[in-house]
């Protein structure tokens, strides 16, 4: 990881597998929900590669089925069910989110989730009133989610923010993808359970290996 020349004011941060580590919320969800139509060797490794995209994109591509209404509300009521057993934020987030805060730094969300869940989930671990208010972008909020870059541009459109000065830090390719076609800084987080060198191959333009690298980003140390 190397620091940038450029003064960040702005961070967007993905959500699951980014600074929530909801991996095995969503994957449990998916098993559960899809009992009985995926052939019986389905397992996470199945799931992880398209982790980040949206939900109902996730279930076509699962099941081979167009309508999947009934997956998806049985992914959301047992994802519900399990959220309080298996999210926590991923080492020192809320730590960084706080000095980030303390220092000026705008934060957002942008995320493929519904609103209920993103909410819940940043209340939960303690981030919520760390982000700028109305800068949590969910899927309900756009026509297009990532990889396009619509999120991406909701969000610094509310928060009033430059692209130059602003990083997007993500798990998937979807997210990297989000950030460069916006014109944000792409910034990838190697615990992606999709490995760095994918994150690498999807443009991003900076890897950190701990959250408190982005201090690097702003000054801090």
């Amino acid at each position: 990881m190397t620091a940038t020349t450029t003064t960040v004011k702005t961070m967007l941060f993905d959500l699951d597998g980014t600074i929530m580590d909801t991996n095995e919320l969503i994957i449990q969800s998916f098993m559960h929900a899809l009992k009985g139509i995926v052939p019986p060797d389905f397992n996470r490794e199945h799931i992880i590669p398209s982790m980040g995209q949206p939900l109902t994109m996730q279930m076509q591509q699962f099941s081979g089925r167009e309508d999947v209404a009934d997956l998806v509300a049985a992914y959301r009521e047992i994802n519900l069910k399990l959220h309080d057993d298996y999210v926590t934020a991923f080492p020192q987030v809320v730590e960084v989110f706080k000095r980030l805060h303390e220092a000026g730094i705008r934060i957002g969300v942008v995320t493929t989730k519904m609103r209920l869940t993103t909410e819940r989930g940043l209340r939960f671990v303690g981030l919520f009133d760390y982000v700028e208010p109305g800068a949590i972008v969910t899927i309900e909020d756009v026509e297009h989610p990532k990889p396009h870059p619509e999120p991406v541009l909701k969000a610094l459109d509310v928060l009033g923010a430059d692209p130059a000065t602003t990083m997007m830090v993500g798990d998937s390719g979807v997210d990297i993808e989000a950030a460069e076609a916006a014109g944000v800084i792409s910034v990838g987080v190697a615990w992606s359970l999709k490995g760095e060198e994918k994150l690498k191959e999807s443009g991003a333009r900076h890897i950190i290996h701990d959250m408190r690298d982005l201090y690097a980003f702003i000054g801090l140390e």
